[in-house]
C-alpha cells in the first residue's frame, strides 16, 4: 500500500479505467536485460523496484508483452499479485521481437487477440485495464486492428484502449472506430515532435503518456535552463524534466522507468518539485 504521505500525491490525478491514478507513473521497460531482451541482471532488485513504486504512490504501471519479451509482465506479477485495488496495470501489444533492440510491428487481428489472452495469463488478471496498441501496423487495415480490440473490449477482456506512437491523423482515424483514453508517444524536454498530438489530446481530454520522459538533451548543459533551475530548486536534472511535464498539461502522465530503487526514489521526488510559471515557460521555450 502507498504511504499516505507519499510525495506522488502532489502530482495530481488522471482517470484511467474508472480509477483516479496519480500522474507520476512507472514504466516497466527497464525490468529486462540489455537491449530490452531477456531477464534483468538483478531480478530481485527489479521486483523490489516495482513494490517500492507502489509504496511511493505509483498507481499506473506501464508494461508490454514485448519487454523481454514477457519478462516485464512476469516480474510485475511476481511483485504485486494480487494487485492493490488502486493500481492500474497497463500493457501493450503490436511489436514483436527478433532480438535485442529489434522491434517489428504486427497488427494482425488474430495476433493481437493471442497477445491479449497471453498477457491476461502472465499478469494473472481477468481484464486488462488499459490495453495499448504498441504500433499501428501499416500492412493491416486500421479497421481490422482496432476492430479486434473493440471486440475484446466488448468481451470484457479490455477495459480501456490506448495508442502508442501515433500522429494526429492516425489518432483521429482511430477515434472514429473506438474510444481512445490515452496516447503514449515519445515526448520530453529534448524531443517535442509530438507537441501537436499532445495538444489534441489535451483538447479532447485524452491522457498523454510520454515515454523517455527524463531526456532533456542539450538543455542540461552547464549554465543551461535545466542546470539553472536545478540549482535554484535543489532538484536533479531528471526531477526538473519530470516536473516540467507535470506542469505542461494536466492530462500528462509521465512513466519514468528504472531497474534501481535509488533511481526510482529520485524520480518520484519530481512530484514535490514546484516550478514557477516563469520556469515552465523558460523550459518550454528553450527547445
Amino acid at each position: 500500500m502507498a504511504d499516505q504521505d507519499s510525495p506522488n500525491h502532489a502530482s495530481g490525478t488522471f482517470e484511467i479505467a474508472g480509477k483516479q491514478v496519480h500522474r507520476l507513473g512507472f514504466g516497466a521497460m527497464r525490468l529486462t536485460g540489455q537491449g530490452i531482451w531477456g531477464p534483468p541482471a538483478d531480478r530481485d532488485e527489479c521486483v523490489a523496484v516495482v513494490r517500492r513504486a507502489v509504496e511511493l504512490g505509483v498507481e499506473l504501471i506501464d508494461t508490454a508483452d514485448s519487454y523481454g519479451p514477457y519478462v516485464s509482465e512476469e516480474i510485475i506479477r511476481e511483485a504485486l499479485h494480487p494487485y492493490p485495488d488502486n493500481v492500474v496495470i497497463a500493457t501493450k501489444a503490436g511489436l514483436v521481437r527478433t532480438g535485442p533492440d529489434q522491434w517489428l510491428p504486427v497488427g494482425r487481428p488474430e495476433y493481437l487477440r493471442q497477445e491479449v489472452e497471453m498477457s491476461l495469463r502472465r499478469l494473472g488478471v481477468d481484464r486488462i485495464e488499459l490495453f495499448q496498441l504498441h504500433r499501428i501496423d501499416a500492412k493491416v487495415s486500421v479497421e481490422d486492428q482496432i476492430g479486434e480490440l473493440v471486440k475484446l473490449q466488448d468481451e470484457g477482456k479490455i477495459a480501456d484502449i490506448g495508442l502508442s506512437e501515433v500522429d494526429v491523423d492516425q489518432l483521429d482515424e482511430v477515434r472514429k472506430l473506438a474510444t481512445v483514453v490515452t496516447v503514449q508517444n515519445r515526448f520530453n524536454l529534448g524531443d517535442r515532435k509530438s507537441e501537436d498530438v499532445l495538444d489534441r489530446c489535451t483538447a479532447e481530454g485524452i491522457g498523454f503518456i510520454p515515454w523517455a520522459p527524463v531526456n532533456a538533451g542539450s538543455l542540461t548543459r552547464k549554465g543551461g535552463p535545466v542546470d539553472d533551475i536545478a540549482e535554484k530548486t535543489g532538484a536533479t536534472y531528471s526531477q526538473v524534466a519530470l516536473a516540467w511535464l507535470l506542469a505542461r498539461a494536466q492530462n500528462i502522465v509521465p512513466i519514468p522507468g528504472t531497474s534501481s530503487v535509488k533511481h526510482l526514489e529520485e524520480n518520484m521526488g519530481a512530484a514535490s518539485v514546484h516550478l514557477t510559471p516563469e520556469q515552465v515557460t523558460e523550459l518550454s521555450d528553450a527547445a
